[in-house]
C-alpha cells in the first residue's frame, strides 16, 4: 500500500521508519499539518555517520497525496555531500529524463545535476533515499 493515500498513513509511515530501518539511529521527523489537506515534513534521520535532511510540501485531496515539493539533503559531518530537489530546470535537456527530479552531485555541487529517476511525487522517496544511504555504508 502507498502510504500517500492519506495523511493519517503518511504519518504513520514516517512515525515508524525506525522500525522498519534499524540503522536509523536517530529520527526528528515531524508532519505538520496546515488544515485537513495540507502538511509539511521537515526534519532529519541519522543513519550511521550520515544526516539525511528532509523538507516536503505535501497536499492531500480526496484521500490522494502528493508530493508538491521536495528538498533532501545528505550530510556527513559538516561537509554536504549532494542533494536532491524538485526545482525545474526546463533549460538542461539533460535532466529532462527525470523532469523535475534531479540529484546535485560533486564536483561544483549547486551547478552539476543529474537526472533522479528513483524520485517520485506520488510515493515516498524516503524508502529509497535510505537505501542510498546504506549503500555508502557498505
Amino acid at each position: 500500500m502507498n502510504p500517500l493515500q492519506s495523511l493519517l498513513d503518511y504519518e504513520q509511515f514516517i512515525y515508524t521508519l525506525p522500525q522498519k530501518y534499524p540503522l536509523i539511529r536517530r529520527s526528528t521527523l515531524t508532519v505538520v499539518r496546515r488544515g485537513t489537506a495540507v502538511a509539511r515534513l521537515t526534519g532529519e534521520l541519522e543513519i550511521g555517520p550520515y544526516r539525511l535532511v528532509v523538507r516536503e510540501k505535501l497536499s492531500f485531496t480526496d484521500n490522494a497525496g502528493q508530493i508538491m515539493g521536495y528538498g533532501y539533503e545528505v550530510w556527513q559531518g559538516q561537509e554536504k555531500l549532494y542533494w536532491y530537489d524538485s526545482q525545474e530546470h526546463p533549460d538542461d535537456p539533460t535532466l529532462a529524463i527525470t523532469h523535475p527530479h534531479h540529484k546535485h552531485v560533486p564536483p561544483n555541487i549547486k551547478h552539476n545535476r543529474i537526472p533522479a529517476p528513483d524520485l517520485s511525487f506520488t510515493s515516498p522517496n524516503l524508502p529509497f533515499l535510505i537505501q542510498e544511504i546504506e549503500e555508502l555504508l557498505r
